[in-house]
């Protein structure tokens, strides 16, 4: 097996919820395990996702889970997720359901380097970035 690179979003107890949408967007096989399966946890905490994994039929993989108990989550503006590539309705696809609901601060729209282009931020508050290349 060769080695990847994942993104790996970090959720404030809603993790369940956000991969089951990013399902929705991406499609593939989603793979939640909790706290209470992997953690031993009891209560409240254990239905919490402690590692989810989506493989989209694309070659996408997008991991996340909730923050432990006791551990903070920061939002910030240090991490965007990226999506680019030459398959216009697929991406487009895509900007629609991750920006329904959401801020968009780039419409998608075609930009001065030729390519279509937005940028956006979900109702989950990650932040995405769709470029659809030109061809030329």
């Amino acid at each position: 097996m060769s080695s990847r690179l994942n993104p790996y979003l970090s959720f404030d107890g809603n993790a369940r919820e956000a991969m089951e949408f990013y399902r929705e967007v991406f499609g593939g096989d989603l793979v939640l395990h909790t706290f209470g399966e992997l953690g031993g946890m009891e209560g409240a905490d254990a239905d919490k996702i402690m590692h989810g994994m989506l493989e989209t039929e694309s070659g996408f993989s997008l991991m996340g889970a909730d923050n432990p108990p006791g551990m903070d989550r920061t939002v910030g503006n240090n991490i965007t997720v990226a999506l680019s590539g030459d398959s216009v309705d697929e991406l487009r696809g895509y900007w629609e359901k991750l920006s329904d609901g959401g801020t968009v601060s780039v419409p998608l729209e075609k930009q001065m380097w030729g390519d279509e282009f937005g940028a956006c931020q979900d109702r989950f508050g990650v932040p995405w970035l769709v470029n659809i290349g030109s061809g030329s």
